[in-house]
């Protein structure tokens, strides 16, 4: 059982690796001096009738030989566990920039625990690859040879049939491997599904409760550890049918060469010392590929998570130049311009079917329309997390796609419907990564109108906050969102759909201070409310992926076309 891609990792740490075959190298010799110095020593207590003072030094070296055996292994598996956390590190790393590099958009289509599966159990798979398979596959490859030198040097015909038997042992592997190989990939796609599953049960229970669904649900989950149960059971049957016929492969062949030895020691055509040294070789020289049999399942469980994470990491990026341009520093605000711009979903669906439309330095730009229409593409579009297939985006007359994206976002505020808060401190989560004083931070609460109801929490600024943003109301979450936007003092705000789900007086006071923070701001808003387009110096509103109408909201309605038809319809809420 190998895996290129996990090895292509294993040699960014080959010293480590290196180190590794070398001292289980330096074991095996070892063994070897050991097995020459006992036999050497019960050879001339039986045979030559020597004192235990003849034979001092064969049994200290033996003695020796055994603690230093003991620290060179001890030393082994000590960096075979560094190699193995480091290499999950590596992996994990590069799984949540690639996470990071394919954005929201991508994360959206796939269900978070599978996500979640991949970069936690999946790359803990791994450390039994790297901390025991891998080293011992290098140690069978290398250590039976030594071994085998030995015996061949004293008797050939051991020698054969330590030679001829070996085989037998990788055969059987490779032959039960492909079998075992299925009924692993089985267990960990069952696994797969059924974390990705039960997060998502945890994440709606409210709206299953509610609606009375949380019975079939449990089913469903039972269903799927039943499944789980019975593949685990599959794969835990030919992990031991695999031990019985190592062990008893090794048996049989170790038994064979006792038997030829002894015949040929009855015979004397060797010494009973060289019998005996065979003799104790012998389940040395089968112990390394009884170990690897030992250590195949995890074998088959990394190989089989590393398919997954490298199946994963193969996902292609949004495909962008380098973008090295940083945005000039005019000082005039910023200036944006959608012109003929397309874009299409994975599945192909079309979003957005050559829109066109400006936003002029410190303008508020209203998009509208039905669900569905595009709105959100375009803000996602122009806050970097997709390309556009055809058509460009400029920034001060700039294409976006050759500014350096994270300066560009640097310049960009973004408050979403559901803003996400992390499960930390209030001042953290308006920080948000900046280096900001305390003083800084409540100016930009107060301004969002946060300052107050932070101040009536337990700890204040300090109060803990729960994933998710957990004992605040949806206007108070989204004033947190709003007072982020404050403190990081951007040219551009985007704003998605911010007061949905609001009550009144929640609307109002967001509203308050959006319209205070867009003071001197070029903002887009996507919007749903009335309120929030009257508000907008120019309404964009699309219908399946196109710009129908543009204007101010009293110029459209007084048109009486689309959007005066979609107030009417929605009456007041778009």
């Amino acid at each position: 059982m190998f895996s290129r891609d996990l090895w292509q990792e294993a040699k960014k740490e080959r010293l480590r690796l290196l180190a590794v075959l070398g001292l289980s190298l330096a074991a095996g010799g070892m063994t070897v001096a050991q097995a020459w110095y006992l036999a050497s020593a019960i050879s001339r207590v039986f045979l030559e009738n020597t004192g235990l003072a003849a034979i001092w030094r064969p049994v200290w070296l033996f003695l020796v030989l055994a603690a230093v055996k003991a620290v060179t292994v001890w030393l082994a598996e000590g960096l075979s566990y560094r190699l193995a956390l480091a290499m999950k590190q590596q992996v994990r790393d590069r799984l949540i920039r690639h996470m990071i590099s394919l954005g929201p958009v991508y994360s959206r289509s796939r269900e978070t625990g599978s996500l979640l599966n991949l970069a936690l159990e999946g790359v803990e798979r791994l450390e039994a690859y790297f901390a025991h398979y891998l080293p011992q596959l290098g140690t069978t490859a290398f250590v039976p040879l030594l071994l085998l030198a030995a015996v061949w040097r004293l008797d050939w015909a051991g020698g054969l049939i330590l030679l001829i038997t070996a085989p037998l042992i990788p055969a059987f592997m490779v032959l039960i491997g492909k079998w075992a190989q299925k009924l692993e990939k089985t267990q960990w796609e069952t696994l797969s599904r059924l974390k990705a599953h039960f997060y998502d049960v945890l994440a709606g229970m409210t709206t299953l409760k509610i609606f009375g669904r949380s019975s079939e649900q449990v089913a469903v989950i039972e269903r799927l550890s039943r499944q789980f149960r019975d593949t685990t059971l599959s794969v835990l049957r030919v992990a031991f049918l695999s031990a019985f016929m190592l062990e008893l492969l090794s048996t049989v062949s170790t038994a064979l060469i006792a038997v030829t030895v002894g015949l040929r020691l009855l015979y004397g055509d060797m010494t009973f010392a060289a019998a005996l040294f065979i003799l104790i070789l012998a389940p040395d020289f089968y112990l390394p590929f009884r170990m690897l049999g030992t250590q195949y399942h995890a074998g088959m469980a990394g190989v089989s998570a590393a398919e997954s994470i490298f199946r994963f990491l193969a996902v292609p990026l949004p495909e962008r130049r380098p973008g090295p341009a940083l945005l000039p520093d005019c000082g005039c605000g910023i200036h944006i311009e959608f012109r003929d711009v397309f874009y299409s979903y994975p599945d192909g669906r079309r979003a957005l079917n050559g829109v066109s439309f400006q936003a002029a330095a410190g303008e508020t730009v209203a998009l509208t329309g039905a669900s569905g229409a595009g709105k959100t593409t375009v803000a996602e579009l122009l806050l970097g997390f997709m390309t556009p297939e055809k058509g460009d985006i400029l920034i001060n007359g700039v294409s976006l796609t050759e500014l350096n994206l994270a300066a560009w976002r640097e310049q960009v505020a973004y408050v979403p419907q559901f803003p996400h808060l992390f499960a930390a401190s209030v001042e953290e989560n308006i920080a948000f990564g900046l280096t900001a004083s305390r003083e800084s931070i409540e100016q930009a609460a107060a301004a969002a109108g946060a300052h107050g109801f932070i101040s009536r929490l337990p700890r204040g600024y300090d109060t803990p906050l729960g994933a998710g943003g957990h004992g605040l109301s949806g206007g108070q979450r989204q004033r947190i969102a709003i007072a982020r936007a404050f403190l990081r003092q951007t040219s551009l705000l985007i704003v998605d759909e911010m007061s949905a789900g609001l009550d009144m007086e929640s609307e109002e006071l967001a509203m308050q201070a959006l319209a205070k923070l867009a003071e001197g701001r070029t903002v887009l808003a996507v919007a749903h409310r009335l309120t929030t387009v009257a508000r907008a110096r120019q309404v964009v509103v699309l219908e399946q992926g196109r710009v129908v109408e543009s204007g101010t909201h009293a110029g459209l309605l007084s048109q009486g076309g689309y959007y005066q038809r979609l107030v009417t319809a929605y009456g007041g809420a778009l």
